[in-house]
């Protein structure tokens, strides 16, 4: 695991989130009720379809090459 590759949190990893504190604010008893941009279990976004492919045209526009790492 690589989680404190580039160091530690300022936070110390105690971070709350907006969308916590929103949440038990507001009484609900799930945090799924109140976060802006829900993802399922995969970590997709099923409004978006995000993550998605990328087209070379969109690669090109932003002058970015991609390449697989060799493990």
């Amino acid at each position: 695991m690589n989680a404190f590759k580039y160091g530690a949190p300022p936070h110390g990893g105690l971070a709350y989130g907006l969308d916590r504190f929103v949440s038990l604010f507001a009484g609900l008893d799930s945090i799924r009720d109140c976060i802006a941009f829900p993802k399922n279990n995969q970590g997709r976004d099923v409004m978006l379809g995000a993550p998605g492919p990328v087209d070379k045209i969109q690669l090109d526009e932003l002058m970015l090459d991609v390449r697989k790492q060799n493990k």
